[in-house]
């Protein structure tokens, strides 16, 4: 119906356009097309388009139900084999199922996996920064949805036919790390991982909280020392970077574990050991344009009142008064190197809220340097996700590990498929389980708008009714078995070969189906547009509601027509129709990072 909508929007701007002619025939009918919004109607009964006219009545000096009566009736006499009709200030518009039915299950099948992509993003270019994990802890919660957002916004983009590029930037340097491994000398010296049956990512956040409890204890110290380790570290101390090597190593050997378990990937991974310098050239040649200025300390500073944003200070700071670089420094320097790497027409930055402010001051920085790309700059800025239990802090311990929490939803995944006795029937219980599990948690995560602080409830999450990912994945699993049965039950043999009728699909469900399947291009577009996957999420329920009432209501195996040769085919339909689904719910499902299950 996407391309029906977009057919309908033309054909309800030409009229419009004779509209106003007929009222004055010199009038301009210059960009009509653009205000025309085609709506989908709350209520069937009212029809499948909705075209509100209220944006008319000034134009045409008539009131909305005035232009909706006369649009009605020029549409009616163009389009015989379409009824539309004027309700109050709208047009609605009841397309012909036949067609659109004829259409949709055609181009569904035929295209299979490549069905619904729009193509509105052929040619260009996107980087996508996410995760951008510190190597002092094993990634949490709050990782977990970073990673989902920036591999879901990654993988819509790709669909819509744009070149992806994703990018990680590993924090590995810094005083925080140098926390850990002041803590792993004191506490744990000559120890390796496996001593203690953990993964390594996770030994060294057990080093991090160590320190914070040690420095709870001595204060002041704890920081001298940490900062001491820091600056052997810059210093280039052999026993210092030996032992930093080995700690990032292990850090690093966990990350990818997870980030290969959760389906995450990147093309490059960059390092802040190697980027912590750059920037600082270009924050002196802007000095020497002008762009920049010394401040009384000596420090060299940008000048951010024309920014007319709430600032925290009037300048901000690029290099320190010894000549050292701040954070914002490497950042100014890491975006040209990339750009230079890779040069992209828009580059996403998945990065939470409190960093708003930093990445208006680096755009606006970027774009005082000359760059005009620093104008295609994105910060995919999203909320907080907490536990009902409360916030959580690294430093604490209190944060969950992201890989205890899937192991988790995974053990009480599978104590349901237990509880149900359905281990035997399924070919891996345990992989059914895992999946079930990475269905729930990045479906979870992603059904919220990235814009909103959020709550994960791990046992909501796994919830096999509702919302969730496992009822999506249960759908899937369902539909799967019904194809299995048109192969190998002999009750199907009726109609294995009947023909494929689509203009049988009449039924106020399969018609819902129908509709709800053909938006799935204009729902990706709008996820991409927006940089928003709850957009594909909210479909993929939408798709599994209608499935349900399908599946309630039109009998696939029993189908009754008004003979026995159009009941079979009317069976064979509905079978196309349901391969339809699963096509659909397992490419949307790929969008999202919800594993498709054939069996559950």
């Amino acid at each position: 119906m996407d391309s029906s909508k977009d057919l309908w929007r033309e054909y309800v701007a030409s009229a419009l356009k004779g509209i106003l002619k007929e009222a004055d025939p010199s009038a301009s009918c210059d960009g009509i097309e653009n205000i025309v919004v085609a709506e989908i109607p709350p209520d069937p009964a009212m029809g499948d388009l909705g075209f509100p006219m209220f944006p008319f009545a000034k134009i045409l000096r008539k009131s909305p139900a005035q232009i909706a009566e006369k649009c009605a009736s020029l549409l009616s006499a163009s389009f015989p084999d379409a009824s539309v009709k004027a309700a109050g200030p709208y047009v609605n518009i009841f397309l012909p199922k036949k067609d659109v039915a004829s259409k949709v299950l055609t181009e569904i099948i035929s295209l299979g996996e490549d069905y619904g992509k729009p193509g509105v993003l052929d040619g260009k270019r996107f980087m996508v920064e996410f995760s951008s994990p510190n190597t002092n802890k094993p990634l949490h919660l709050g990782h977990l949805r970073n990673d989902a957002l920036g591999e879901s916004i990654s993988r819509i983009l790709k669909f819509c036919g744009a070149d992806v590029y994703k990018v990680n930037i590993i924090n590995d340097r810094g005083v925080h790390i140098c926390k850990s491994m002041l803590a792993y000398k004191k506490f744990f010296n000559g120890k390796q991982p496996s001593d203690f049956s953990v993964k390594p990512d996770r030994f060294v956040g057990d080093c991090y909280v160590k320190f914070n409890d040690y420095s709870k204890e001595n204060p002041e110290k704890a920081d001298e020392e940490a900062k001491e380790l820091l600056r052997l570290w810059e210093a280039g101390d052999p026993e210092t970077l030996a032992l930093w090597k080995t700690m990032n190593g292990w850090a690093l050997e966990g990350l990818m574990q997870t980030y290969k378990r959760t389906g995450i990937s990147f093309d490059k991974i960059y390092f802040e050991s190697e980027t912590y310098l750059k920037g600082k050239d270009e924050v002196l040649s802007g000095l020497e344009k002008g762009i920049f200025f010394k401040a009384e300390d000596g420090s060299l500073c940008v000048d951010l009142s024309p920014l007319n944003m709430d600032l925290k200070a009037e300048r901000k700071v690029l290099l320190r008064s010894d000549g050292t670089s701040v954070y914002i420094t490497q950042d100014i320097g890491t975006a040209i190197s990339r750009h230079n790497d890779w040069s992209f027409d828009v580059m996403i930055y998945v990065v939470g809220s409190e960093q708003q402010y930093h990445f208006k001051v680096l755009f606006y920085i970027l774009k005082l340097l000359g760059f005009d790309w620093a104008d295609q700059l994105y910060h995919l800025s999203y909320g907080m996700v907490n536990l009902p239990e409360g916030k959580m802090k690294s430093r604490e311990g209190t944060v969950v590990d992201g890989d205890d929490l899937i192991n988790t939803l995974r053990d009480d995944a599978l104590a349901e498929i237990r509880e149900k006795e359905r281990t035997e029937t399924l070919s891996d219980a345990k992989d059914v389980a895992e999946k079930v599990a990475l269905g729930a948690l990045h479906y979870y995560l992603l059904q919220t708008s990235p814009t909103k602080d959020m709550l994960f409830n791990p046992k909501e999450s796994l919830s096999f009714n509702g919302n969730t990912g496992p009822y999506l994945q249960y759908m899937g699993a369902r539909i799967s078995s019904i194809l299995r049965r048109f192969v190998e039950d002999s009750k199907a043999a009726s109609f294995r070969d009947a023909p494929v009728v689509p203009e049988l699909l009449t039924d106020p469900a399969e018609w819902e189906l129908l509709k709800t399947l053909s938006s799935y291009p204009d729902v990706v577009s709008r996820a991409a547009e927006n940089r928003d996957p709850s957009i594909v999420t909210a479909f993929l329920y939408n798709v599994s509601k209608c499935f349900s009432r399908f599946y309630h209501d039109c009998p696939i195996f029993d189908a009754e027509g008004n003979s026995g040769k159009e009941s079979a085919s009317l069976s064979r339909t509905r079978l196309e129709l349901a391969k339809a689904v699963s096509i659909v719910l397992k490419s949307a499902g790929n969008l999202v990072l919800v594993p498709f299950l054939t069996e559950m």
